[in-house]
C-alpha cells in the first residue's frame, strides 16, 4: 500500500516517521526549509530518523493507494492541484484535520459549509466518495526544519462517512496499528469529529487569547466560564443537526484541566505569525448555527477576538 502524507508538519511528521518505522511505503509532501531538511537529513522524531521520499511537487510521487491530508484545514483549498496529482481511480483520502470536513453532508441530503469548502472547490476536486474521516489525538510540534517533537498521545479515530466497516478502512487501521498508533474505528465519525471540535472552539481560542496552556485556561475561574459557555453553544449547534455530543461539559473541562503544559496548535500558529485555523472550526460552527437559527454570542466573540489577536501578532 502506497501512502502519501500531505503536509509533513507536526501531525503529518509524526505519522510519516511512525509509518516508516513499520516498514510502510510512505512518502511526504512538504515545502521550504522543512522539505530541504527532510531530503538532506531525513525526518527526525526523537531518536528515530525516517529517510523517505519527499517532494514539494506531488506529481513527482505519483498516484497513491491512500493520501493522509494533515494540513491545516484552511490550507487545503490552495493545495487541491497537488492533492489531485496523488489520486488514482481508487485512492482513499483520509482527512486528518481539525474542524468539520468538506464531506460533512455527504449522504445526508447534500449541503455545503462555505467556511470549510469555499465555492465547493474541495468537493469538486477530491470527491466525497474518496473520504475517510479521521481525528487525531497527538501532541507534537515542529521544533526546527526536519525535526518533530512528540510530547504525548498517538491515537486516531477513523470512520467511513456512511458508517460502514469497509475493506479500505480496515486495511488502513491495521497499517496504523502496526506503526504503534492506536486506532478506534467508529461507525459514527461525525459525532467523534464534534467531540474534538468541542475543545477546538472553546479552550483553544481562550488559550490563544490568554497565551496560556489549555490546562491553565481550564482551571482559571473566569476563563473556565467562557470555555463552558462556548462548549454549550457548540453543543446546541450540533444538537440542531442531530448530533448529541457524548460528554458533559464539566467532564470535558476537567479532562482539559489536567493538560498543564499543552499549548494548542492555534496558539502556536499565532505566536509564529502563521494564519490561524479558524474557519473550519469556529467559523463552521457559527455558520451552522446561522443555518439552524441557534445563537452563538460567545463563539462569535472568540472568533472576532482570535482573528484580531492573530493580526496583531
Amino acid at each position: 500500500m502506497r501512502i502519501a502524507v500531505y503536509g509533513a508538519g507536526a501531525i503529518g511528521g509524526h505519522l510519516a516517521v511512525s509509518l516508516a518505522g513499520a516498514g510502510a511505503d510512505v512518502s511526504a509532501v512538504a515545502r521550504g526549509a522543512h522539505l530541504d531538511a527532510i531530503r538532506e537529513r531525513g525526518l527526525r522524531m526523537g531518536e528515530r530518523i525516517a529517510r523517505i521520499p519527499a517532494s514539494g511537487d506531488p506529481a513527482e510521487l505519483g498516484p497513491q493507494d491512500a493520501v493522509f491530508i494533515t494540513l491545516k484545514s484552511h490550507q487545503l483549498p490552495a493545495a487541491l492541484p497537488g492533492v489531485a496529482a496523488l489520486l488514482g481511480p481508487e485512492t482513499a483520502v483520509v482527512t486528518a484535520m481539525n474542524g468539520l470536513p468538506y464531506w460533512y453532508f455527504h449522504g445526508r441530503g447534500g449541503g455545503r459549509i462555505e467556511s470549510v469548502d469555499p465555492g465547493g472547490r474541495i468537493r469538486a476536486a477530491v470527491g466525497p466518495e474518496r473520504a475517510i474521516g479521521c481525528i487525531t489525538f497527538v501532541a507534537a510540534e515542529v521544533t526546527s526544519p526536519g525535526v518533530v517533537r512528540h510530547t504525548g498521545g498517538a491515537e486516531y479515530r477513523m470512520g467511513e462517512p456512511d458508517g460502514s466497516d469497509s475493506p479500505r478502512l480496515a486495511a488502513l487501521a491495521d497499517l496504523l496499528r502496526s506503526a504503534g498508533i492506536g486506532v478506534e474505528v467508529s461507525a459514527d465519525i461525525r459525532t467523534e469529529i464534534w467531540l474534538k471540535l468541542l475543545a477546538n472552539v472553546s479552550v483553544a481560542p481562550v488559550s490563544a487569547l490568554a497565551c496560556a496552556s489549555v490546562g491553565e485556561a481550564a482551571r482559571d475561574e473566569g476563563a473556565r466560564e467562557v470555555v463552558r459557555r462556548a462548549m454549550e453553544e457548540c453543543k446546541a449547534v450540533a444538537r440542531a443537526f442531530g448530533v448529541e455530543i457524548p460528554i458533559s461539559t464539566e467532564d470535558r473541562i476537567e479532562k482539559t484541566a489536567a493538560f498543564d503544559t499543552h499549548r494548542p496548535s492555534l496558539l502556536q500558529d499565532i505566536e509564529r505569525g502563521r494564519p490561524p485555523e479558524l474557519d473550519p472550526t469556529l467559523g463552521a460552527v457559527r455558520e451552522l448555527g446561522g443555518m439552524a437559527g441557534v445563537e452563538t454570542p460567545v463563539l462569535d466573540a472568540l472568533h472576532a477576538l482570535t482573528r484580531l489577536r492573530a493580526a496583531a501578532g
